[in-house]
């Protein structure tokens, strides 16, 4: 997807991504536009072009950013280290001057890994916050159980294992229970 205001500069770079082989599904001119190309389109890469208005083009790359799923990239028609600083904190992944194929597509390449790694880590971010979660809950319900029946941790979590089992439930799930109150007697 390509973004600015200016459809006669859509148009000529959108030339330009095609000669390097890439598909140009959508382009855009308006914020509007732009939020309805995505959720149309969802885009593997979006290009926002910046020529003329530079509150205009970050506003395209806050749009862009808040709900594409693929990298954003700028592209500068001369250095702009005061825009590209604004961009980055708007969550942009790369800035080309499109100088040559070759520089663009170079770009294209790192932001698309980088965007990958980026979301790699954000979903092992995720499993290991569950994991903790789950954790937590199995600490606290083992507490509980120490707590009201003397029992040591090991026999606690015994407890909770063993009623899991028996009950075709996930240890998690049955520690979640107690916590609500649900009461666990222990074998004699």
């Amino acid at each position: 997807m390509l973004a600015d205001e200016d459809q006669d500069a859509l148009d000529r770079m959108s030339d330009f991504v095609e000669q390097l082989g890439h598909d140009v599904i959508c382009t855009a001119t308006d914020l509007a536009e732009t939020t309805e190309a995505i959720a149309r389109e969802d885009p593997d890469v979006s290009f926002v072009l910046v020529h003329a208005d530079d509150q205009h083009a970050l506003e395209l790359v806050e749009e862009i950013v808040a709900f594409s799923s693929g990298p954003v990239i700028v592209m500068l028609g001369e250095d702009n280290e005061n825009f590209i600083a604004k961009a980055a904190d708007r969550g942009v992944d790369a800035f080309v001057r499109p100088t040559s194929g070759e520089a663009v597509q170079s770009t294209i390449d790192i932001a698309l890994r980088r965007h990958s790694e980026t979301e790699r880590l954000a979903q092992k971010v995720q499993q290991l916050q569950t994991a903790l979660e789950r954790r937590s809950i199995i600490e606290r319900a083992k507490g509980m159980l120490m707590e009201r029946h003397e029992l040591s941790e090991r026999e606690a979590f015994e407890l909770l294992r063993g009623q899991a089992r028996a009950s075709n439930a996930t240890v998690v799930g049955l520690s979640a229970d107690v916590i609500a109150g649900r009461d666990l007697t222990p074998d004699p």
